[in-house]
């Protein structure tokens, strides 16, 4: 536990929003955003479960992860190209349009649902597993000064892909040392029950 709040104590303070990510230009966007449709939709919900919803995300959270594409810190062989031309305005015009879709989503998996919002209300004591719901909200709708991402009505396969990715270590970066600890003491049935009820969750 002492780990889990020392790693929280840094969080705030290395996700601090860059100075354009609310200035952006959802009109602007909404033409940017035409080559974004091809694989998150035109309105920001994905027909594909491998790639997220990005309708209703904070516009900050869809920066800044643009930024991690760009710089190579996180790797995507679809996302970096198309990261590497974007400016500073151009992302903060793409969060801004993205952030005010509207969103839709799928259902939870009935079988995984309970075990999913157990975790994500309560975690697990008996781990030092803290309850994601003190990061991400009660209905998953994330913070967004401190740029932990909205996670409700997220595709369940795409959440669970990335819990993976922090676990292993694959995804990282500079104020999500958190999700890589609370990953890493996720067993594989843990993630695809948290996965699935953010799936439901609205």
């Amino acid at each position: 536990m002492k780990k889990w709040i020392a790693v929280m104590a840094l969080v705030p303070v290395l996700a601090a929003p860059t100075a354009l990510a609310d200035t952006g230009d959802p009109e602007a966007g909404a033409q940017k955003a035409v080559v974004c449709g091809a694989c998150h939709g035109m309105n920001g919900n994905s027909v594909n479960p491998e790639w997220p919803n990005l309708a209703g995300q904070h516009a900050s959270y869809i920066a800044a992860q643009l930024e991690l594409f760009k710089q190579g810190v996180r790797n995507n062989v679809i996302m970096a190209p198309n990261a590497m031309i974007l400016g500073e305005q151009d992302m903060a015009d793409l969060g801004a349009y993205f952030a005010r879709q509207p969103l839709q989503g799928l259902e939870a998996d009935p079988s995984l649902v309970a075990r999913g919002e157990q975790l994500y209300r309560g975690g697990d004591a008996t781990r030092d597993l803290p309850a994601c719901i003190a990061c991400h909200g009660p209905q998953g709708q994330g913070n967004a000064p401190a740029r932990y991402p909205a996670l409700r009505a997220q595709h369940s396969l795409y959440t669970y892909t990335q819990l993976k990715a922090y676990a292993s270590g694959e995804r990282k970066a500079a104020g999500n040392e958190i999700m890589q600890f609370v990953a890493a003491k996720l067993s594989d049935e843990d993630m695809r029950s948290v996965a699935s009820y953010l799936q439901g969750l609205r």
